[in-house]
């Protein structure tokens, strides 16, 4: 998994949870709208043609949403199940207003609801699209209204007055909505991603080690972690200062990063440490891969003040399942054998099960 591959599926997961967050409100809506129906259908003095129709719908509603939320009837949360509930809302809607009034009813605002879930979690054009809907459904059941001065001026000024609301709120919401939606884009993006680098960081290859733990466990696969620490760079810091160190860390980064493969993860976990995440790698591919980084590393130069500075690195090599099962276990375990190898005096490559 390379880092726009990396990229690509934190968006998929925080896509993922931001859905289930969407549907838990869209659970919600949907009770609050059955109740508001019923609070109308229970209250005094309100027009109500055909009780028993009404009460069959609200029956058939309360059925879908338990059937299509509660009963697993759809299990994946999607855009697509969403956009199918929001239908169904203004099915139910629709239903009640055939006998409540028509377009003269007080609950012909319930409408609202639904343009405000399709705005926030559907986009501007399935918004637009499920508008149309509510003015075909509010034509038609206008239509014994209007029958007379359909072309009418005085009909499109009134069809006008009473769908502006509408029109404002999924203009404001789907504006609201793609804004939010650009500020968390921007978000994650800084919050996965190393500043000087432009690689990954600790938070951002955490989601790839719990997704390849996830396979690993499924389908028996074996996976590997490299940890990887730059050996003296505090004395590049010292003699030429901060700037050249983190020059060094970038060659670093580009280094590493050009032996992996494009499945292979790279990470800065720390200032002169890195991570690396090797899906479907045993113990022994990962160590040829390990000693190619070092060779590379080894040979790389960067030119400060005048002069060709050099670096070596130390790795630490843990796999999945002989040296753990969990992410904090391989890389706690990475982390010893690449201490272990500075011990031994540095630019050297261990695995974990070497101390063992």
């Amino acid at each position: 998994m390379n880092f726009r591959q990396e990229e690509r599926f934190n968006d998929l997961y925080f896509e993922e949870t931001e859905l289930k967050g969407f549907s838990r409100s869209v659970a919600e809506l949907e009770w609050l709208l059955l109740v508001l129906v019923l609070l109308y259908y229970v209250a005094p003095e309100l027009y109500l043609e055909h009780p028993g129709a009404l009460v069959a719908g609200m029956a058939v509603f309360a059925a879908f949403v338990l059937s299509f939320r509660y009963l697993n009837f759809y299990r994946r949360e999607s855009r697509w199940k969403i956009a199918i509930e929001t239908w169904a809302m203004i099915a139910f809607i629709t239903w009640t207003l055939m006998f409540t009034g028509r377009i003269e009813s007080p609950l012909l605002n319930l409408y609202i609801l639904v343009i405000i879930t399709s705005g926030l979690t559907l986009g501007k054009l399935m918004t637009l699209l499920e508008l149309a809907l509510i003015a075909a459904c509010y034509l038609w059941l206008g239509h014994a209204l209007y029958a007379n001065g359909i072309f009418t001026v005085g009909y499109f000024s009134d069809v006008m007055a009473k769908f502006t609301p509408f029109l404002l709120v999924a203009y404001l919401t789907t504006m609201l909505s793609a804004d939010l939606h650009y500020a968390k884009q921007a978000f994650q993006k800084l919050s996965h991603t190393d500043e000087l680098t432009g690689i990954s960081n600790r938070r951002g290859v955490a989601s790839a080690l719990a997704q390849e733990l996830e396979k690993a466990t499924r389908y028996s696969r074996p996976f590997s972690v490299l940890m990887i620490d730059a050996d003296d760079l505090k004395a590049t810091n010292d003699k030429f200062g901060h700037d050249a160190g983190d020059r060094l860390v970038k060659l670093l980064a580009g280094t590493i990063g050009n032996s992996l493969r494009a499945a292979d993860t790279l990470a800065r976990v720390g200032g002169d440490e890195f991570l690396v995440l090797m899906p479907e790698t045993d113990g022994q591919r990962a160590l040829e891969a390990a000693k190619r980084i070092a060779t590379a590393v080894e040979s790389a130069s960067v030119l400060i003040s005048g002069q060709l500075v050099r670096t070596t690195v130390t790795i630490g090599i843990a796999s999945c399942p002989e040296d753990g099962r969990t992410p904090e276990d391989l890389m706690q375990k990475a982390d010893a054998a690449m201490y272990a190898g500075k011990k031994r005096g540095k630019s050297r490559v261990t695995p974990y099960s070497e101390l063992v």
